[in-house]
């Protein structure tokens, strides 16, 4: 799962940050209105944690931007207790859910998920294509009701190929996918290779087929035609 967090408190970006890169996710974080702006237009999220009080602006003024730069994204607002009128606004103009500051981590977690299913995977929580299927409560994938065990990244990998079936993927937001902000660092595209081989082989292993095809010059497709 991909997250952008945009909360302007210092100590609460940086805890929810970690509690979700704790969990395996990829998250990207904003201080500000403009911060976020600027990863909306270079990113694809899966989801979006969404202060309404920003230092530049309100957090309900993203929600346009969300809306034109984002797929099927979720969005959850965070809030003070009273600010119901923003919490209004804010669903009226696109946002599907809010939580009121403080929180626990495990609910922001819970209704981050449960987002995801909704908005993504239209409230599944299998996910299946052909013989694979894949748990997304569990984070596991069964392969002709055999558990694969793959990596958070190779998890990553296989969901994402699925959820794009039929898609040409470049090679490019294959990365973007896997490494966010932190692709800029990266010489080369040699771990991408690396992981599929790794993906192909564990599945080929336990029996299931590769639907994998190389897209020349270009990236991949997941596909059974």
């Amino acid at each position: 799962m991909k997250l952008l967090v945009v909360e302007d408190e210092k100590e609460l970006r940086r805890t929810i940050t970690d509690f979700f890169k704790n969990l395996g996710e990829l998250v990207i974080s904003a201080k500000d209105k403009f911060e976020a702006e600027d990863k909306l237009l270079s990113h694809q999220f899966d989801a979006i944690i969404l202060d309404i009080t920003l230092p530049d602006g309100s957090g309900i003024d993203i929600l346009p931007i969300i809306t034109k730069t984002q797929d099927n994204t979720g969005v959850l607002i965070l809030s003070a207790k009273n600010s119901l009128d923003d919490k209004i606004k804010g669903l009226d103009l696109g946002a599907d859910d809010y939580l009121t500051k403080p929180f626990h981590l495990a609910e922001l977690n819970s209704r981050i998920n449960a987002l995801v299913r909704r908005k993504i995977f239209k409230g599944e929580k299998i996910i299946q294509f052909n013989e694979i299927n894949i748990n997304l409560s569990e984070n596991q994938v069964y392969i002709k009701e055999q558990l694969l065990s793959l990596t958070k990244k190779e998890f990553t990998l296989l969901l994402y190929f699925v959820n794009n079936k039929n898609r040409v993927l470049t090679k490019e937001s294959i990365a973007e996918h896997l490494w966010g902000d932190n692709i800029d660092f990266i010489e080369n595209y040699d771990f991408i290779y690396t992981h599929i081989k790794n993906l192909r082989k564990k599945i080929l292993l336990i029996g299931g087929e590769d639907y994998l095809k190389t897209i020349h010059g270009i990236g991949y497709k997941y596909t059974n035609l």
